[in-house]
């Protein structure tokens, strides 16, 4: 039996949530066999959790984890084979085959099925694409077919250290090549060179590519991708040299083994590191690759997808706290009045839909960033590098500000169910640590900024001679102030932001010339100017994400009945307008807006709100999550929310018996103490 509540806000809505969820799905025929597989899945008694996992040991979860994911592995092979398409295009669809399964695996089903997260999802997200794209033609034959099937690999990525992350050039492990014994010598010289971090590689990963510094005959080459076996194939017993385990319980993801790796003096054959882009020769001599960020594409792949990741886990927060807000009541907004669903407070709204049309938008930009990606990588094939730069700029301003908004979106959603949100049944602690994990792994976002701020100074510099611009740093050369309209439109608020970024890049441009005459030194004055540096970058992705906002919405409202177009509208407008109001403070600086211009911006904030309240709980339900999807007492589609939570609270195990058997232990001989 359904919340009478929700009822009423699914009858009362103007679209269908139906409608909604073929438009988000791609479509009707990939929203049924989306459908079809989670049901596949999801039925299956084998893959359903005896007990809520958060009950379980640090040790049962590991060991619980481990074989549920192989069962479904296992599952999922059969399932793939009988539906594999024949025609196979090597490595441009390896990729999309990798990408579509890092998504399985990151998505609803890959959620519903792991709470704490898939165990082996590094292999999947890092290994096999590093494979991919760091190994030459013979290096894959040999290792990635195997390794796809994992027949007898099963891999992770070892790049971050116990004492250096983001910042790789100062990665201590070593390389050293021995011509003689046409061998490698791998070796964590110093306690924070230990690799630390890398998922699945305590106690499950048998190999591991390891981002190490190479030298030979003492003279140092750089950063390089090398092929390292650290268990025994048949044992899994760690190899001589190798001191491997795991690193211990984490905020969230438990159910990932992430792990700590030492080498001293372990050899490897010379074919063991991936040479696609830099190559070593049997007699040592060292042949550079042709552009440095090649060697890095594996985390220009994966950022592009953590885009995708923290949409997902901002609208899971967002739908849990949707439903639950529209069963709710509490605090009269009139005195003569009844409590009202707290969906109906303007406040609550404001917690709400501006997270829903976050992650909406968020996903567009990854899908739009996805498509770029493929692009750049057809166009290294063929020798062209010139789109890498801007590629690379733009996968570490968004997943910096994606991850960064939807960890801080996750925290308001928690908080705007009150105490009910703080409970570990309502799942926003599995949610929120998740997100936030996304902050640091792959790039620390602080780092990331300063990056594309120094692409976007260079790409400025570049305008001012009257050069071609990279498409997304376009309107560095085109951005004129905008005409101020009474009506509020996508069209001026995307301007807006376009001049505003253009303008304090060119501030700040101008600001470090002047603090060159002063400090002298390159890095004193990044250095001192970090902050604005990643103020600008901060900018700028919300300029892009504006624009790419504008632009797909009109696309996607050509295609889509009127009335679910002009609620995409709807959210588009006020997503943008978010990103608007949030750079007030940037905007001002360079386009004087007076207060009744400011008011005019949060009038119509406050209209869309209301505008879109009739059809809040419908645009949630077509995200189509299915119950184990939210793992939440709080958000399931009946809105049974108060019968669900007693019932999670009967299942604790302290409410096993009546009496727990610390009464006679402890409290009666205190009480009788009679202190």
């Amino acid at each position: 039996m359904t919340n009478a509540d929700l009822q009423r806000e699914r009858a009362g809505a103007t679209i269908s949530s139906e409608d909604f969820a073929e438009w988000w799905a791609g479509g009707g025929v990939a929203l049924r066999e989306r459908r079809a597989l989670d049901k596949l899945f999801m039925e299956d008694a084998d893959l359903t959790d005896p007990q809520h996992t958060s009950l379980m040991s640090h040790k049962e979860l590991y060991e619980y984890t481990i074989a549920k994911a192989c069962k479904f592995l296992s599952k999922l092979r059969h399932w793939h084979a009988a539906n594999a398409d024949s025609k196979v295009d090597a490595q441009q669809s390896a990729i999309v085959t990798l990408y579509d399964f890092r998504m399985l695996l990151a998505g609803p089903l890959g959620t519903a099925l792991f709470q704490q997260n898939f165990p082996l999802r590094l292999h999947f997200s890092m290994f096999l694409p590093t494979l991919l794209g760091q190994s030459t033609e013979e290096q894959q034959r040999e290792w990635f077919e195997r390794a796809w099937r994992m027949d007898g690999i099963i891999g992770t990525y070892a790049q971050t250290e116990l004492g250096h992350g983001t910042f790789i050039r100062g990665l201590e492990t070593r390389a050293d090549y021995d011509a003689q014994s046409e061998e490698f010598i791998l070796n964590t010289p110093t306690l924070t060179a230990y690799k630390w971090w890398p998922g699945g590689m305590g106690h499950s990963a048998n190999m591991v590519i390891v981002m190490a510094q190479l030298y030979i005959k003492g003279k140092h080459h750089g950063l390089h991708p090398f092929l390292v076996r650290i268990r025994n194939a048949e044992t899994h017993l760690p190899e001589p040299g190798v001191d491997v385990g795991e690193i211990g319980p984490k905020l969230g993801v438990n159910g990932v083994n992430n792990g700590f790796l030492g080498l001293k003096h372990v050899r490897i054959p010379r074919t063991q590191m991936l040479m696609k882009n830099a190559q070593v020769r049997p007699n040592g001599s060292f042949v550079k690759g042709p552009e440095p960020l090649l060697t890095y594409g594996t985390m220009v792949f994966v950022r592009v997808m953590i885009i995708r990741d923290v949409s997902f886990c901002l609208l899971q927060a967002a739908t849990i706290a949707t439903r639950y807000s529209a069963v709710r009541r509490q605090s009269p907004i009139a005195a003569d009045q009844p409590e009202p669903q707290i969906l109906d407070h303007t406040t609550q709204q404001a917690k709400l839909f501006p997270q829903i049309a976050k992650g909406i938008y968020f996903r567009i930009a990854a899908d739009a960033v996805w498509v770029m990606y493929q692009n750049v990588v057809k166009e290294l094939d063929a020798g062209q590098r010139r789109n890498l730069p801007e590629l690379h700029a733009l996968s570490c301003c968004l997943k910096a500000y994606c991850s960064s908004e939807s960890e801080e979106g996750v925290e308001v959603l928690r908080k705007a169910c009150g105490g009910h949100g703080y409970l570990s049944s309502s799942n926003f602690q599995q949610i929120y640590g998740t997100v936030t994990a996304a902050c640091t792994y792959e790039g620390e976002n602080t780092v990331l900024l300063l990056q594309t701020a120094r692409f976007l100074l260079k790409q400025y510099a570049e305008g001012l001679k009257r050069k071609v611009l990279p498409h997304s740093v376009r309107y560095l050369r085109n951005a004129t102030r905008p005409k101020w309209r009474k009506n509020i439109e996508l069209t001026m608020l995307t301007a807006l932001l376009e001049f505003a970024a253009t303008e304090n890049i060119r501030t700040l441009y101008e600001y470090q010339r002047e603090q060159r005459k002063l400090l002298k030194l390159e890095h004193l004055v990044a250095n001192k100017t970090g902050v604005r540096l990643t103020q600008v970058a901060t900018l700028h992705a919300r300029a892009f994400l504006a624009r790419t906002a504008l632009e797909e919405t009109e696309k996607f409202c050509k295609q889509l009945k009127p009335v679910l177009a002009g609620v995409l509208k709807q959210l588009a407008e006020l997503f943008v307008l978010e990103l608007c109001l949030s750079s007030l403070g940037h905007i001002l600086v360079s386009y004087s807006l007076n207060q009744r211009q400011v008011d005019q911006l949060r009038a119509r904030y406050e209209h869309l709100l209301a505008d879109f309240r009739v059809n809040a709980v419908t645009v949630v339900d077509g995200f189509d999550f299915n119950d184990r999807v939210l793992g939440s007492t709080l958000g399931c589609f009946d809105g049974r929310v108060y019968e669900r939570l007693m019932a999670e609270a009967r299942k604790s195990s302290l409410n096993q018996e009546s009496v727990n058997s610390t009464f006679y232990t402890h409290l009666k001989p205190l009480m009788q103490g009679k202190l």
